[in-house]
């Protein structure tokens, strides 16, 4: 009993069937490519980032082997040991790995998006935005005082774009309070809000709007 006890390995060191998968699930390493190639192949069905676990359990491999194996592909995209450079990059931000175009490359992306699309956020949903990711938590009145007008509008597009989110109410006045969301992060690229620019000290401190609740906006 203890010989046999002692021959099966510990849990985390092997990634086993999903629930549900065949035992005689095919191997990754069977396949055209392997691991980096079935990894690219999830990426470019995936709608949204994909978090390292995620990727894990469907190749049925351990998450730090797969952690490595997206860390190398992102390498070799960025042109490590004499690869092309790609026209595009894989990045890890707060909710997982998704693929982005090339910082380098955004001019060019700008004007195939912009050009004939009327979906891109508006100057104002853009200035709105700023407002709330610098001054986060924040509510739509002071939001407003910021900009110098009613904001009621802009906020419920990114609201529904899921770039900000209701994250609580302000202690005095009961107002909603409203902050940047993961997928805000993702977008830009980021891990966390520390990557923002240095722009905060431009706009006015959120404690110096205190009592601008009457604008009608919350």
């Amino acid at each position: 009993m203890t010989e046999s006890t002692q021959s099966v390995p510990a849990p985390q060191d092997v990634a086993g069937p999903a629930s549900g998968d065949s035992p005689d699930q095919v191997d990754v390493d069977d396949l055209p490519g392997g691991l980096p190639a079935a990894l690219e192949a999830i990426l470019m069905v995936a709608e949204s980032p994909v978090p390292a676990e995620r990727f894990a359990a469907a190749v049925a491999r351990p998450t730090a082997e797969v952690h490595a194996a997206l860390t190398d592909l992102a390498q070799e995209y960025q042109g490590a040991d004499g690869a092309r450079p790609r026209g595009f990059e894989l990045r890890r931000g707060a909710e997982g790995w998704r693929f982005y175009s090339h910082r380098d490359l955004t001019d060019v992306v700008a004007r195939f998006v912009l050009e004939g699309q009327s979906s891109r956020l508006s100057q104002a949903a853009l200035e709105t935005l700023a407002v709330v990711a610098y001054r986060q938590p924040v509510t739509r009145g002071q939001v407003s005082a910021v900009r110098g007008v009613n904001v009621d509008g802009v906020v419920r597009t990114l609201l529904a774009r899921n770039l900000v989110a209701e994250v609580g109410q302000d202690p005095s006045t009961g107002a909603v309070l409203f902050g940047t969301t993961g997928e805000f992060l993702d977008r830009m690229g980021w891990s966390s809000l520390d990557e923002l620019p240095p722009l905060a000290p431009h706009l006015p401190g959120v404690e110096a709007l205190g009592g601008l609740e009457d604008l009608g906006v919350d």
